[in-house]
């Protein structure tokens, strides 16, 4: 009957544009009341379920006449769902990510609960904005990418069948419909937590509690006999018995209310004189406020019934919901009642956007004058009437200041659905109009006859969407349609005022051991009682209630409190921090330097202080110290193969050449002087030949030993993961520890040689005599060394490199500054005192 009476408005529709090319003028004579239109490029229609009309029957001899706006009754708390479809279409067109440069509209009506009602709205969804003339465009083409609604499932089933016509996606938010024989498959997507999922965990809870005997309410429509008939195999199979199964007449005219109330007095004597403490109720969203009676009934019946003894478990459709004139009511005996409800978090600016909610801010809203009024019990003034009764409306009433049961500040579990819902048609246009269907049909932003051909593929696009909501959810619907959603359970706590407070049902022995402790069990109690004790150094716990705490990987440490795992930071001595940067400075300033002294001996070297203390050991002296300070260089920087190979071994084996040239210049002034003795056998010695075979032989020992080193147990790169709490240190592994103190001891016996023949020989009375610099250089040498090894073995990581660096660069400029800084001085300042009269006469 439904499409035929389509069919004939479509013909009728045709006919009239025909007659009216210039602009169609039909009109429905029965339109909404309420509708809520904003434009844009791409319009998202809605079904939402704001309130009712309670009427007379109709009769069938004549057309009914308009549902009298007085017969209105506003469910206050559905509203909340309008103004967040709203609130999340303003979101997305404030977003550049999502439909960039292209305006997202939407257009709403109301279902009244009623079939017709329905019809006549998707009918208008499917028509022009403005006029009712469907599946016919005659001035402004109607780009309907989508339809978000129901909230209930006949109203779903209701748009289903149309929308399936135009295969236009339908994004349910409240309960999903069942399909008959007669209409398969129908094309919705499921944003709220399948009903099957609800009834399996009423009976774990069930189960759980030992509530074996029950009492079930459910109102008394197509989906509430689907329930019974549902979950009385289901609970029975699972060990439930039923004391009750009562079904709560829907009031749908004026004219039945007093059968309504005498049946329902009798419901409510069966549900409270029973012994049955657990009642299971299923309903629609506004159900809550038809259970609602069933207190107000029992304060005139003659019989007195304990009636906060009851536990009362609903399913996630059902709200906290009331009627205006139930404002008042007593709700206790639903306080402390069992709820399912859908998953949901407050979307950021969500709160303050509807505390900024009022009728003089809202442009296109319909729906809030009726809501305004209902919720604040205020009418507006009207300006054809010479009277108002009743309080006047200012538009500045607070909504804050509306118990729980009328309207919640906070998003609701469907409102939630609703987010969601226009979110993942937002994420599928992006995605289909930067997809290749784009490019090849599809003009981004385009309108006409191309882009409405379209958007039936928007079904494959919404049937694999994922993406992360503005609360940091995940939302995913997959290939059946359905979203991946979950269920919270919450015990509602309903004060004197009405207002609503959800809590965790929590009964526990010991209330929880918080992150970063564990349980530990107390003697002579039941492991339900326990304490809770820290974790001990170097372990976690991250959740409730761990039995024991456990280790982070290598490559984290504990948190402070020892509630989670950091990642270690990666640490190496790099030339991108302060200290790597001075170091490095450091060793090229001194690099610097060595070679100016060297080119001021060479360029010097024929003059008697250059010549006295025997060139060519010189030369080598300053080249080895100039590759010392460059040889630093090698430990800054992520440790590499071929530089953990060179670094200890090319700091060995220059280091020794520079130590081996200070005892060759030492040796060199000792026998020198022994030489001059009569019939002294050193003359035989002395020359330059005893210098050159003391460096020659000291630099091979070495070498020697590097080579052993390499060949046996090379340094490697490594990871050092435990030394450091908070951190990873990349370094050189010395491979072998013996050798790497070999090099050192065998650097350190020469430098000891060294300074106790320089020290022997530092007052020999001859001009230009190096022993007495030698002598101090050593000291410093070997006063750096042997405070490096305490030093070095009590840091770690680049502190322990910055440590080596440190005693490479200070034991340098003790060679360099003791022994030729005294030279330069005389070359430059003092070249008077550099000629070969002087030498002469401090020998005389």
């Amino acid at each position: 009957m439904v499409f035929l009476v389509f069919l004939l408005l479509e013909l009728f529709s045709y006919k009239g544009c025909q007659a009216h090319l210039a602009k169609c003028r039909l009109q429905d004579p029965h339109r909404p009341l309420h509708t809520y239109h904003q434009p844009g490029e791409f319009l998202i229609g809605g079904i939402v379920s704001h309130g009712g009309f309670f009427s007379s029957p109709a009769t069938f001899t004549e057309e009914p006449p308009p549902a009298p706006s007085e017969g209105l009754v506003v469910v206050p708390k559905g509203y909340q769902h309008i103004v967040a479809l709203a609130f999340a279409v303003k979101e997305i067109n404030k977003d550049p990510h999502i439909l960039p440069n292209i305006t997202l509209g939407f257009h709403l009506y109301d279902s009244y609960i009623s079939a017709r009602s329905t019809y006549l709205a998707t009918l208008l969804l499917l028509s022009m904005v403005n006029k009712f003339v469907p599946n016919y465009i005659c001035d402004v083409e109607n780009n309907l990418t989508g339809v978000i609604g129901g909230l209930d499932s006949e109203i779903s089933f209701y748009v289903a069948t149309l929308l399936d016509i135009y295969k236009i996606p339908q994004l349910i938010y409240g309960s999903a419909p069942v399909m008959n024989n007669k209409s398969p498959g129908l094309p919705f997507y499921q944003m709220a937590a399948p009903e099957a999922l609800q009834y399996k965990g009423i009976l774990s809870l069930l189960l759980h509690f030992r509530w074996t005997w029950i009492g079930v309410i459910a109102m008394d429509n197509d989906n509430g006999e689907r329930f019974l008939q549902t979950i009385s195999t289901i609970f029975t199979n699972g060990g439930i018995c039923f004391a009750f199964l009562e079904r709560i007449p829907n009031l749908s005219f004026i004219s039945e209310i007093d059968a309504i109330l005498e049946q329902g007095t009798i419901i409510n004597h069966k549900i409270f004189s029973s012994i049955a403490n657990v009642i299971v109720a299923l309903g629609e969203s506004y159900s809550m406020a038809t259970f609602r009676w069933l207190p107000y009934l029992s304060e005139h019946d003659d019989m007195t019934y304990n009636i906060k003894s009851k536990v009362w478990i609903s399913t996630a459709q059902l709200e906290f919901t009331s009627f205006a004139f139930q404002r008042n009511w007593d709700s206790a005996i639903f306080s402390g009642a069992l709820a399912f409800e859908i998953h949901f978090r407050n979307p950021p600016g969500f709160h303050q956007y509807v505390v900024h909610r009022n009728p003089s801010s809202t442009h296109g809203d319909g729906f809030i004058r009726d809501f305004w009024q209902q919720a604040f019990e205020c009418v507006f003034p009207d300006i054809t009437a010479d009277k108002v009764e009743g309080n006047l409306c200012t538009g500045e009433e607070k909504l804050e200041s509306l118990p729980g049961s009328l309207f919640e500040m906070s998003m609701t579990g469907h409102s939630y659905s609703i987010h969601n819902a226009v979110y993942a048609m937002a994420h599928a246009l992006h995605a289909m109009s930067t997809s290749r269907l784009r490019q090849r049909g599809m003009v981004y932003g385009a309108r006409g006859k191309n882009l409405n051909q379209q958007l039936w593929q928007l079904h494959h696009f919404l049937r694999s969407i994922s993406f992360n909501n503005t609360a940091g959810d995940v939302v995913f619907i997959n290939q059946n349609g359905e979203v991946a959603s979950s269920l919270d359970i919450v015990n509602w706590i309903i004060f004197s005022n009405q207002s609503l407070r959800r809590t965790q049902p929590l009964s526990v022995c010991t209330e929880r051991c918080l992150p970063g402790s564990c349980k530990k069990v107390k003697e002579g109690h039941p492991p339900c009682c326990y304490d809770c004790i820290p974790c001990p150094e170097g372990k976690i716990a991250d959740q409730d209630d761990m039995n024991d705490c456990h280790k982070c990987p290598d490559k984290d440490y504990p948190s402070k409190n020892q509630a989670a795992c950091l990642p270690k930071d990666i640490s190496f001595l790099s030339y991108e921090e302060p200290l790597g940067i001075s170091l490095a400075c450091f060793s090229l300033s001194l690099s610097l330097i060595t070679a100016l002294v060297l080119g001021i001996f060479i360029k010097h070297h024929d003059t008697p202080i250059v010549i006295a203390n025997n060139r060519n050991l010189t030369y080598t002296l300053l080249i080895s110290l100039l590759l010392c300070f460059l040889c630093a260089l090698l430990f800054i920087g992520q440790p590499e193969k071929v530089t953990c190979l060179l670094r200890q071994t090319a700091f060995g084996i220059i280091f020794s050449t520079a130590v081996s040239c200070v005892l060759a210049k030492t040796f060199t002034v000792v026998l020198a002087f022994m030489a001059t003795k009569p019939e002294s056998r050193m003359r035989k010695w002395v020359g330059k030949g005893l210098g050159h075979s003391i460096l020659l032989s000291c630099s091979i020992v070495q070498v020697g030993i590097c080579t052993v080193w390499l060949a046996t147990s090379p340094p490697y790169p490594d990871v050092d993961m435990h030394s450091m709490a908070e951190e990873i240190i990349l370094e050189c592994n010395e491979g072998s520890v013996t050798m790497f103190y070999t090099v050192l001891i065998y650097m350190s016996c020469m430098a000891t040689v060294s300074f106790a023949v320089a020290f022997l020989a530092r007052k020999l009375p001859d001009s230009f005599n190096e022993a007495k610099f030698i002598t101090f250089s050593m000291l410093v040498f070997c006063s750096v060394w042997l405070s490096f090894i305490p030093s070095y073995l009590s840091t770690k990581g680049k502190y322990m490199v910055a440590v080596e660096i440190f005693s490479i660069l200070a034991s340098g400029v003790g060679l360099l500054g003791c022994i030729f800084a005294p030279k330069c001085y005389i070359i430059i300042s003092r070249p008077e005192l550099n000629n070969r009269e002087q030498l002469i006469r401090k020998k005389n």
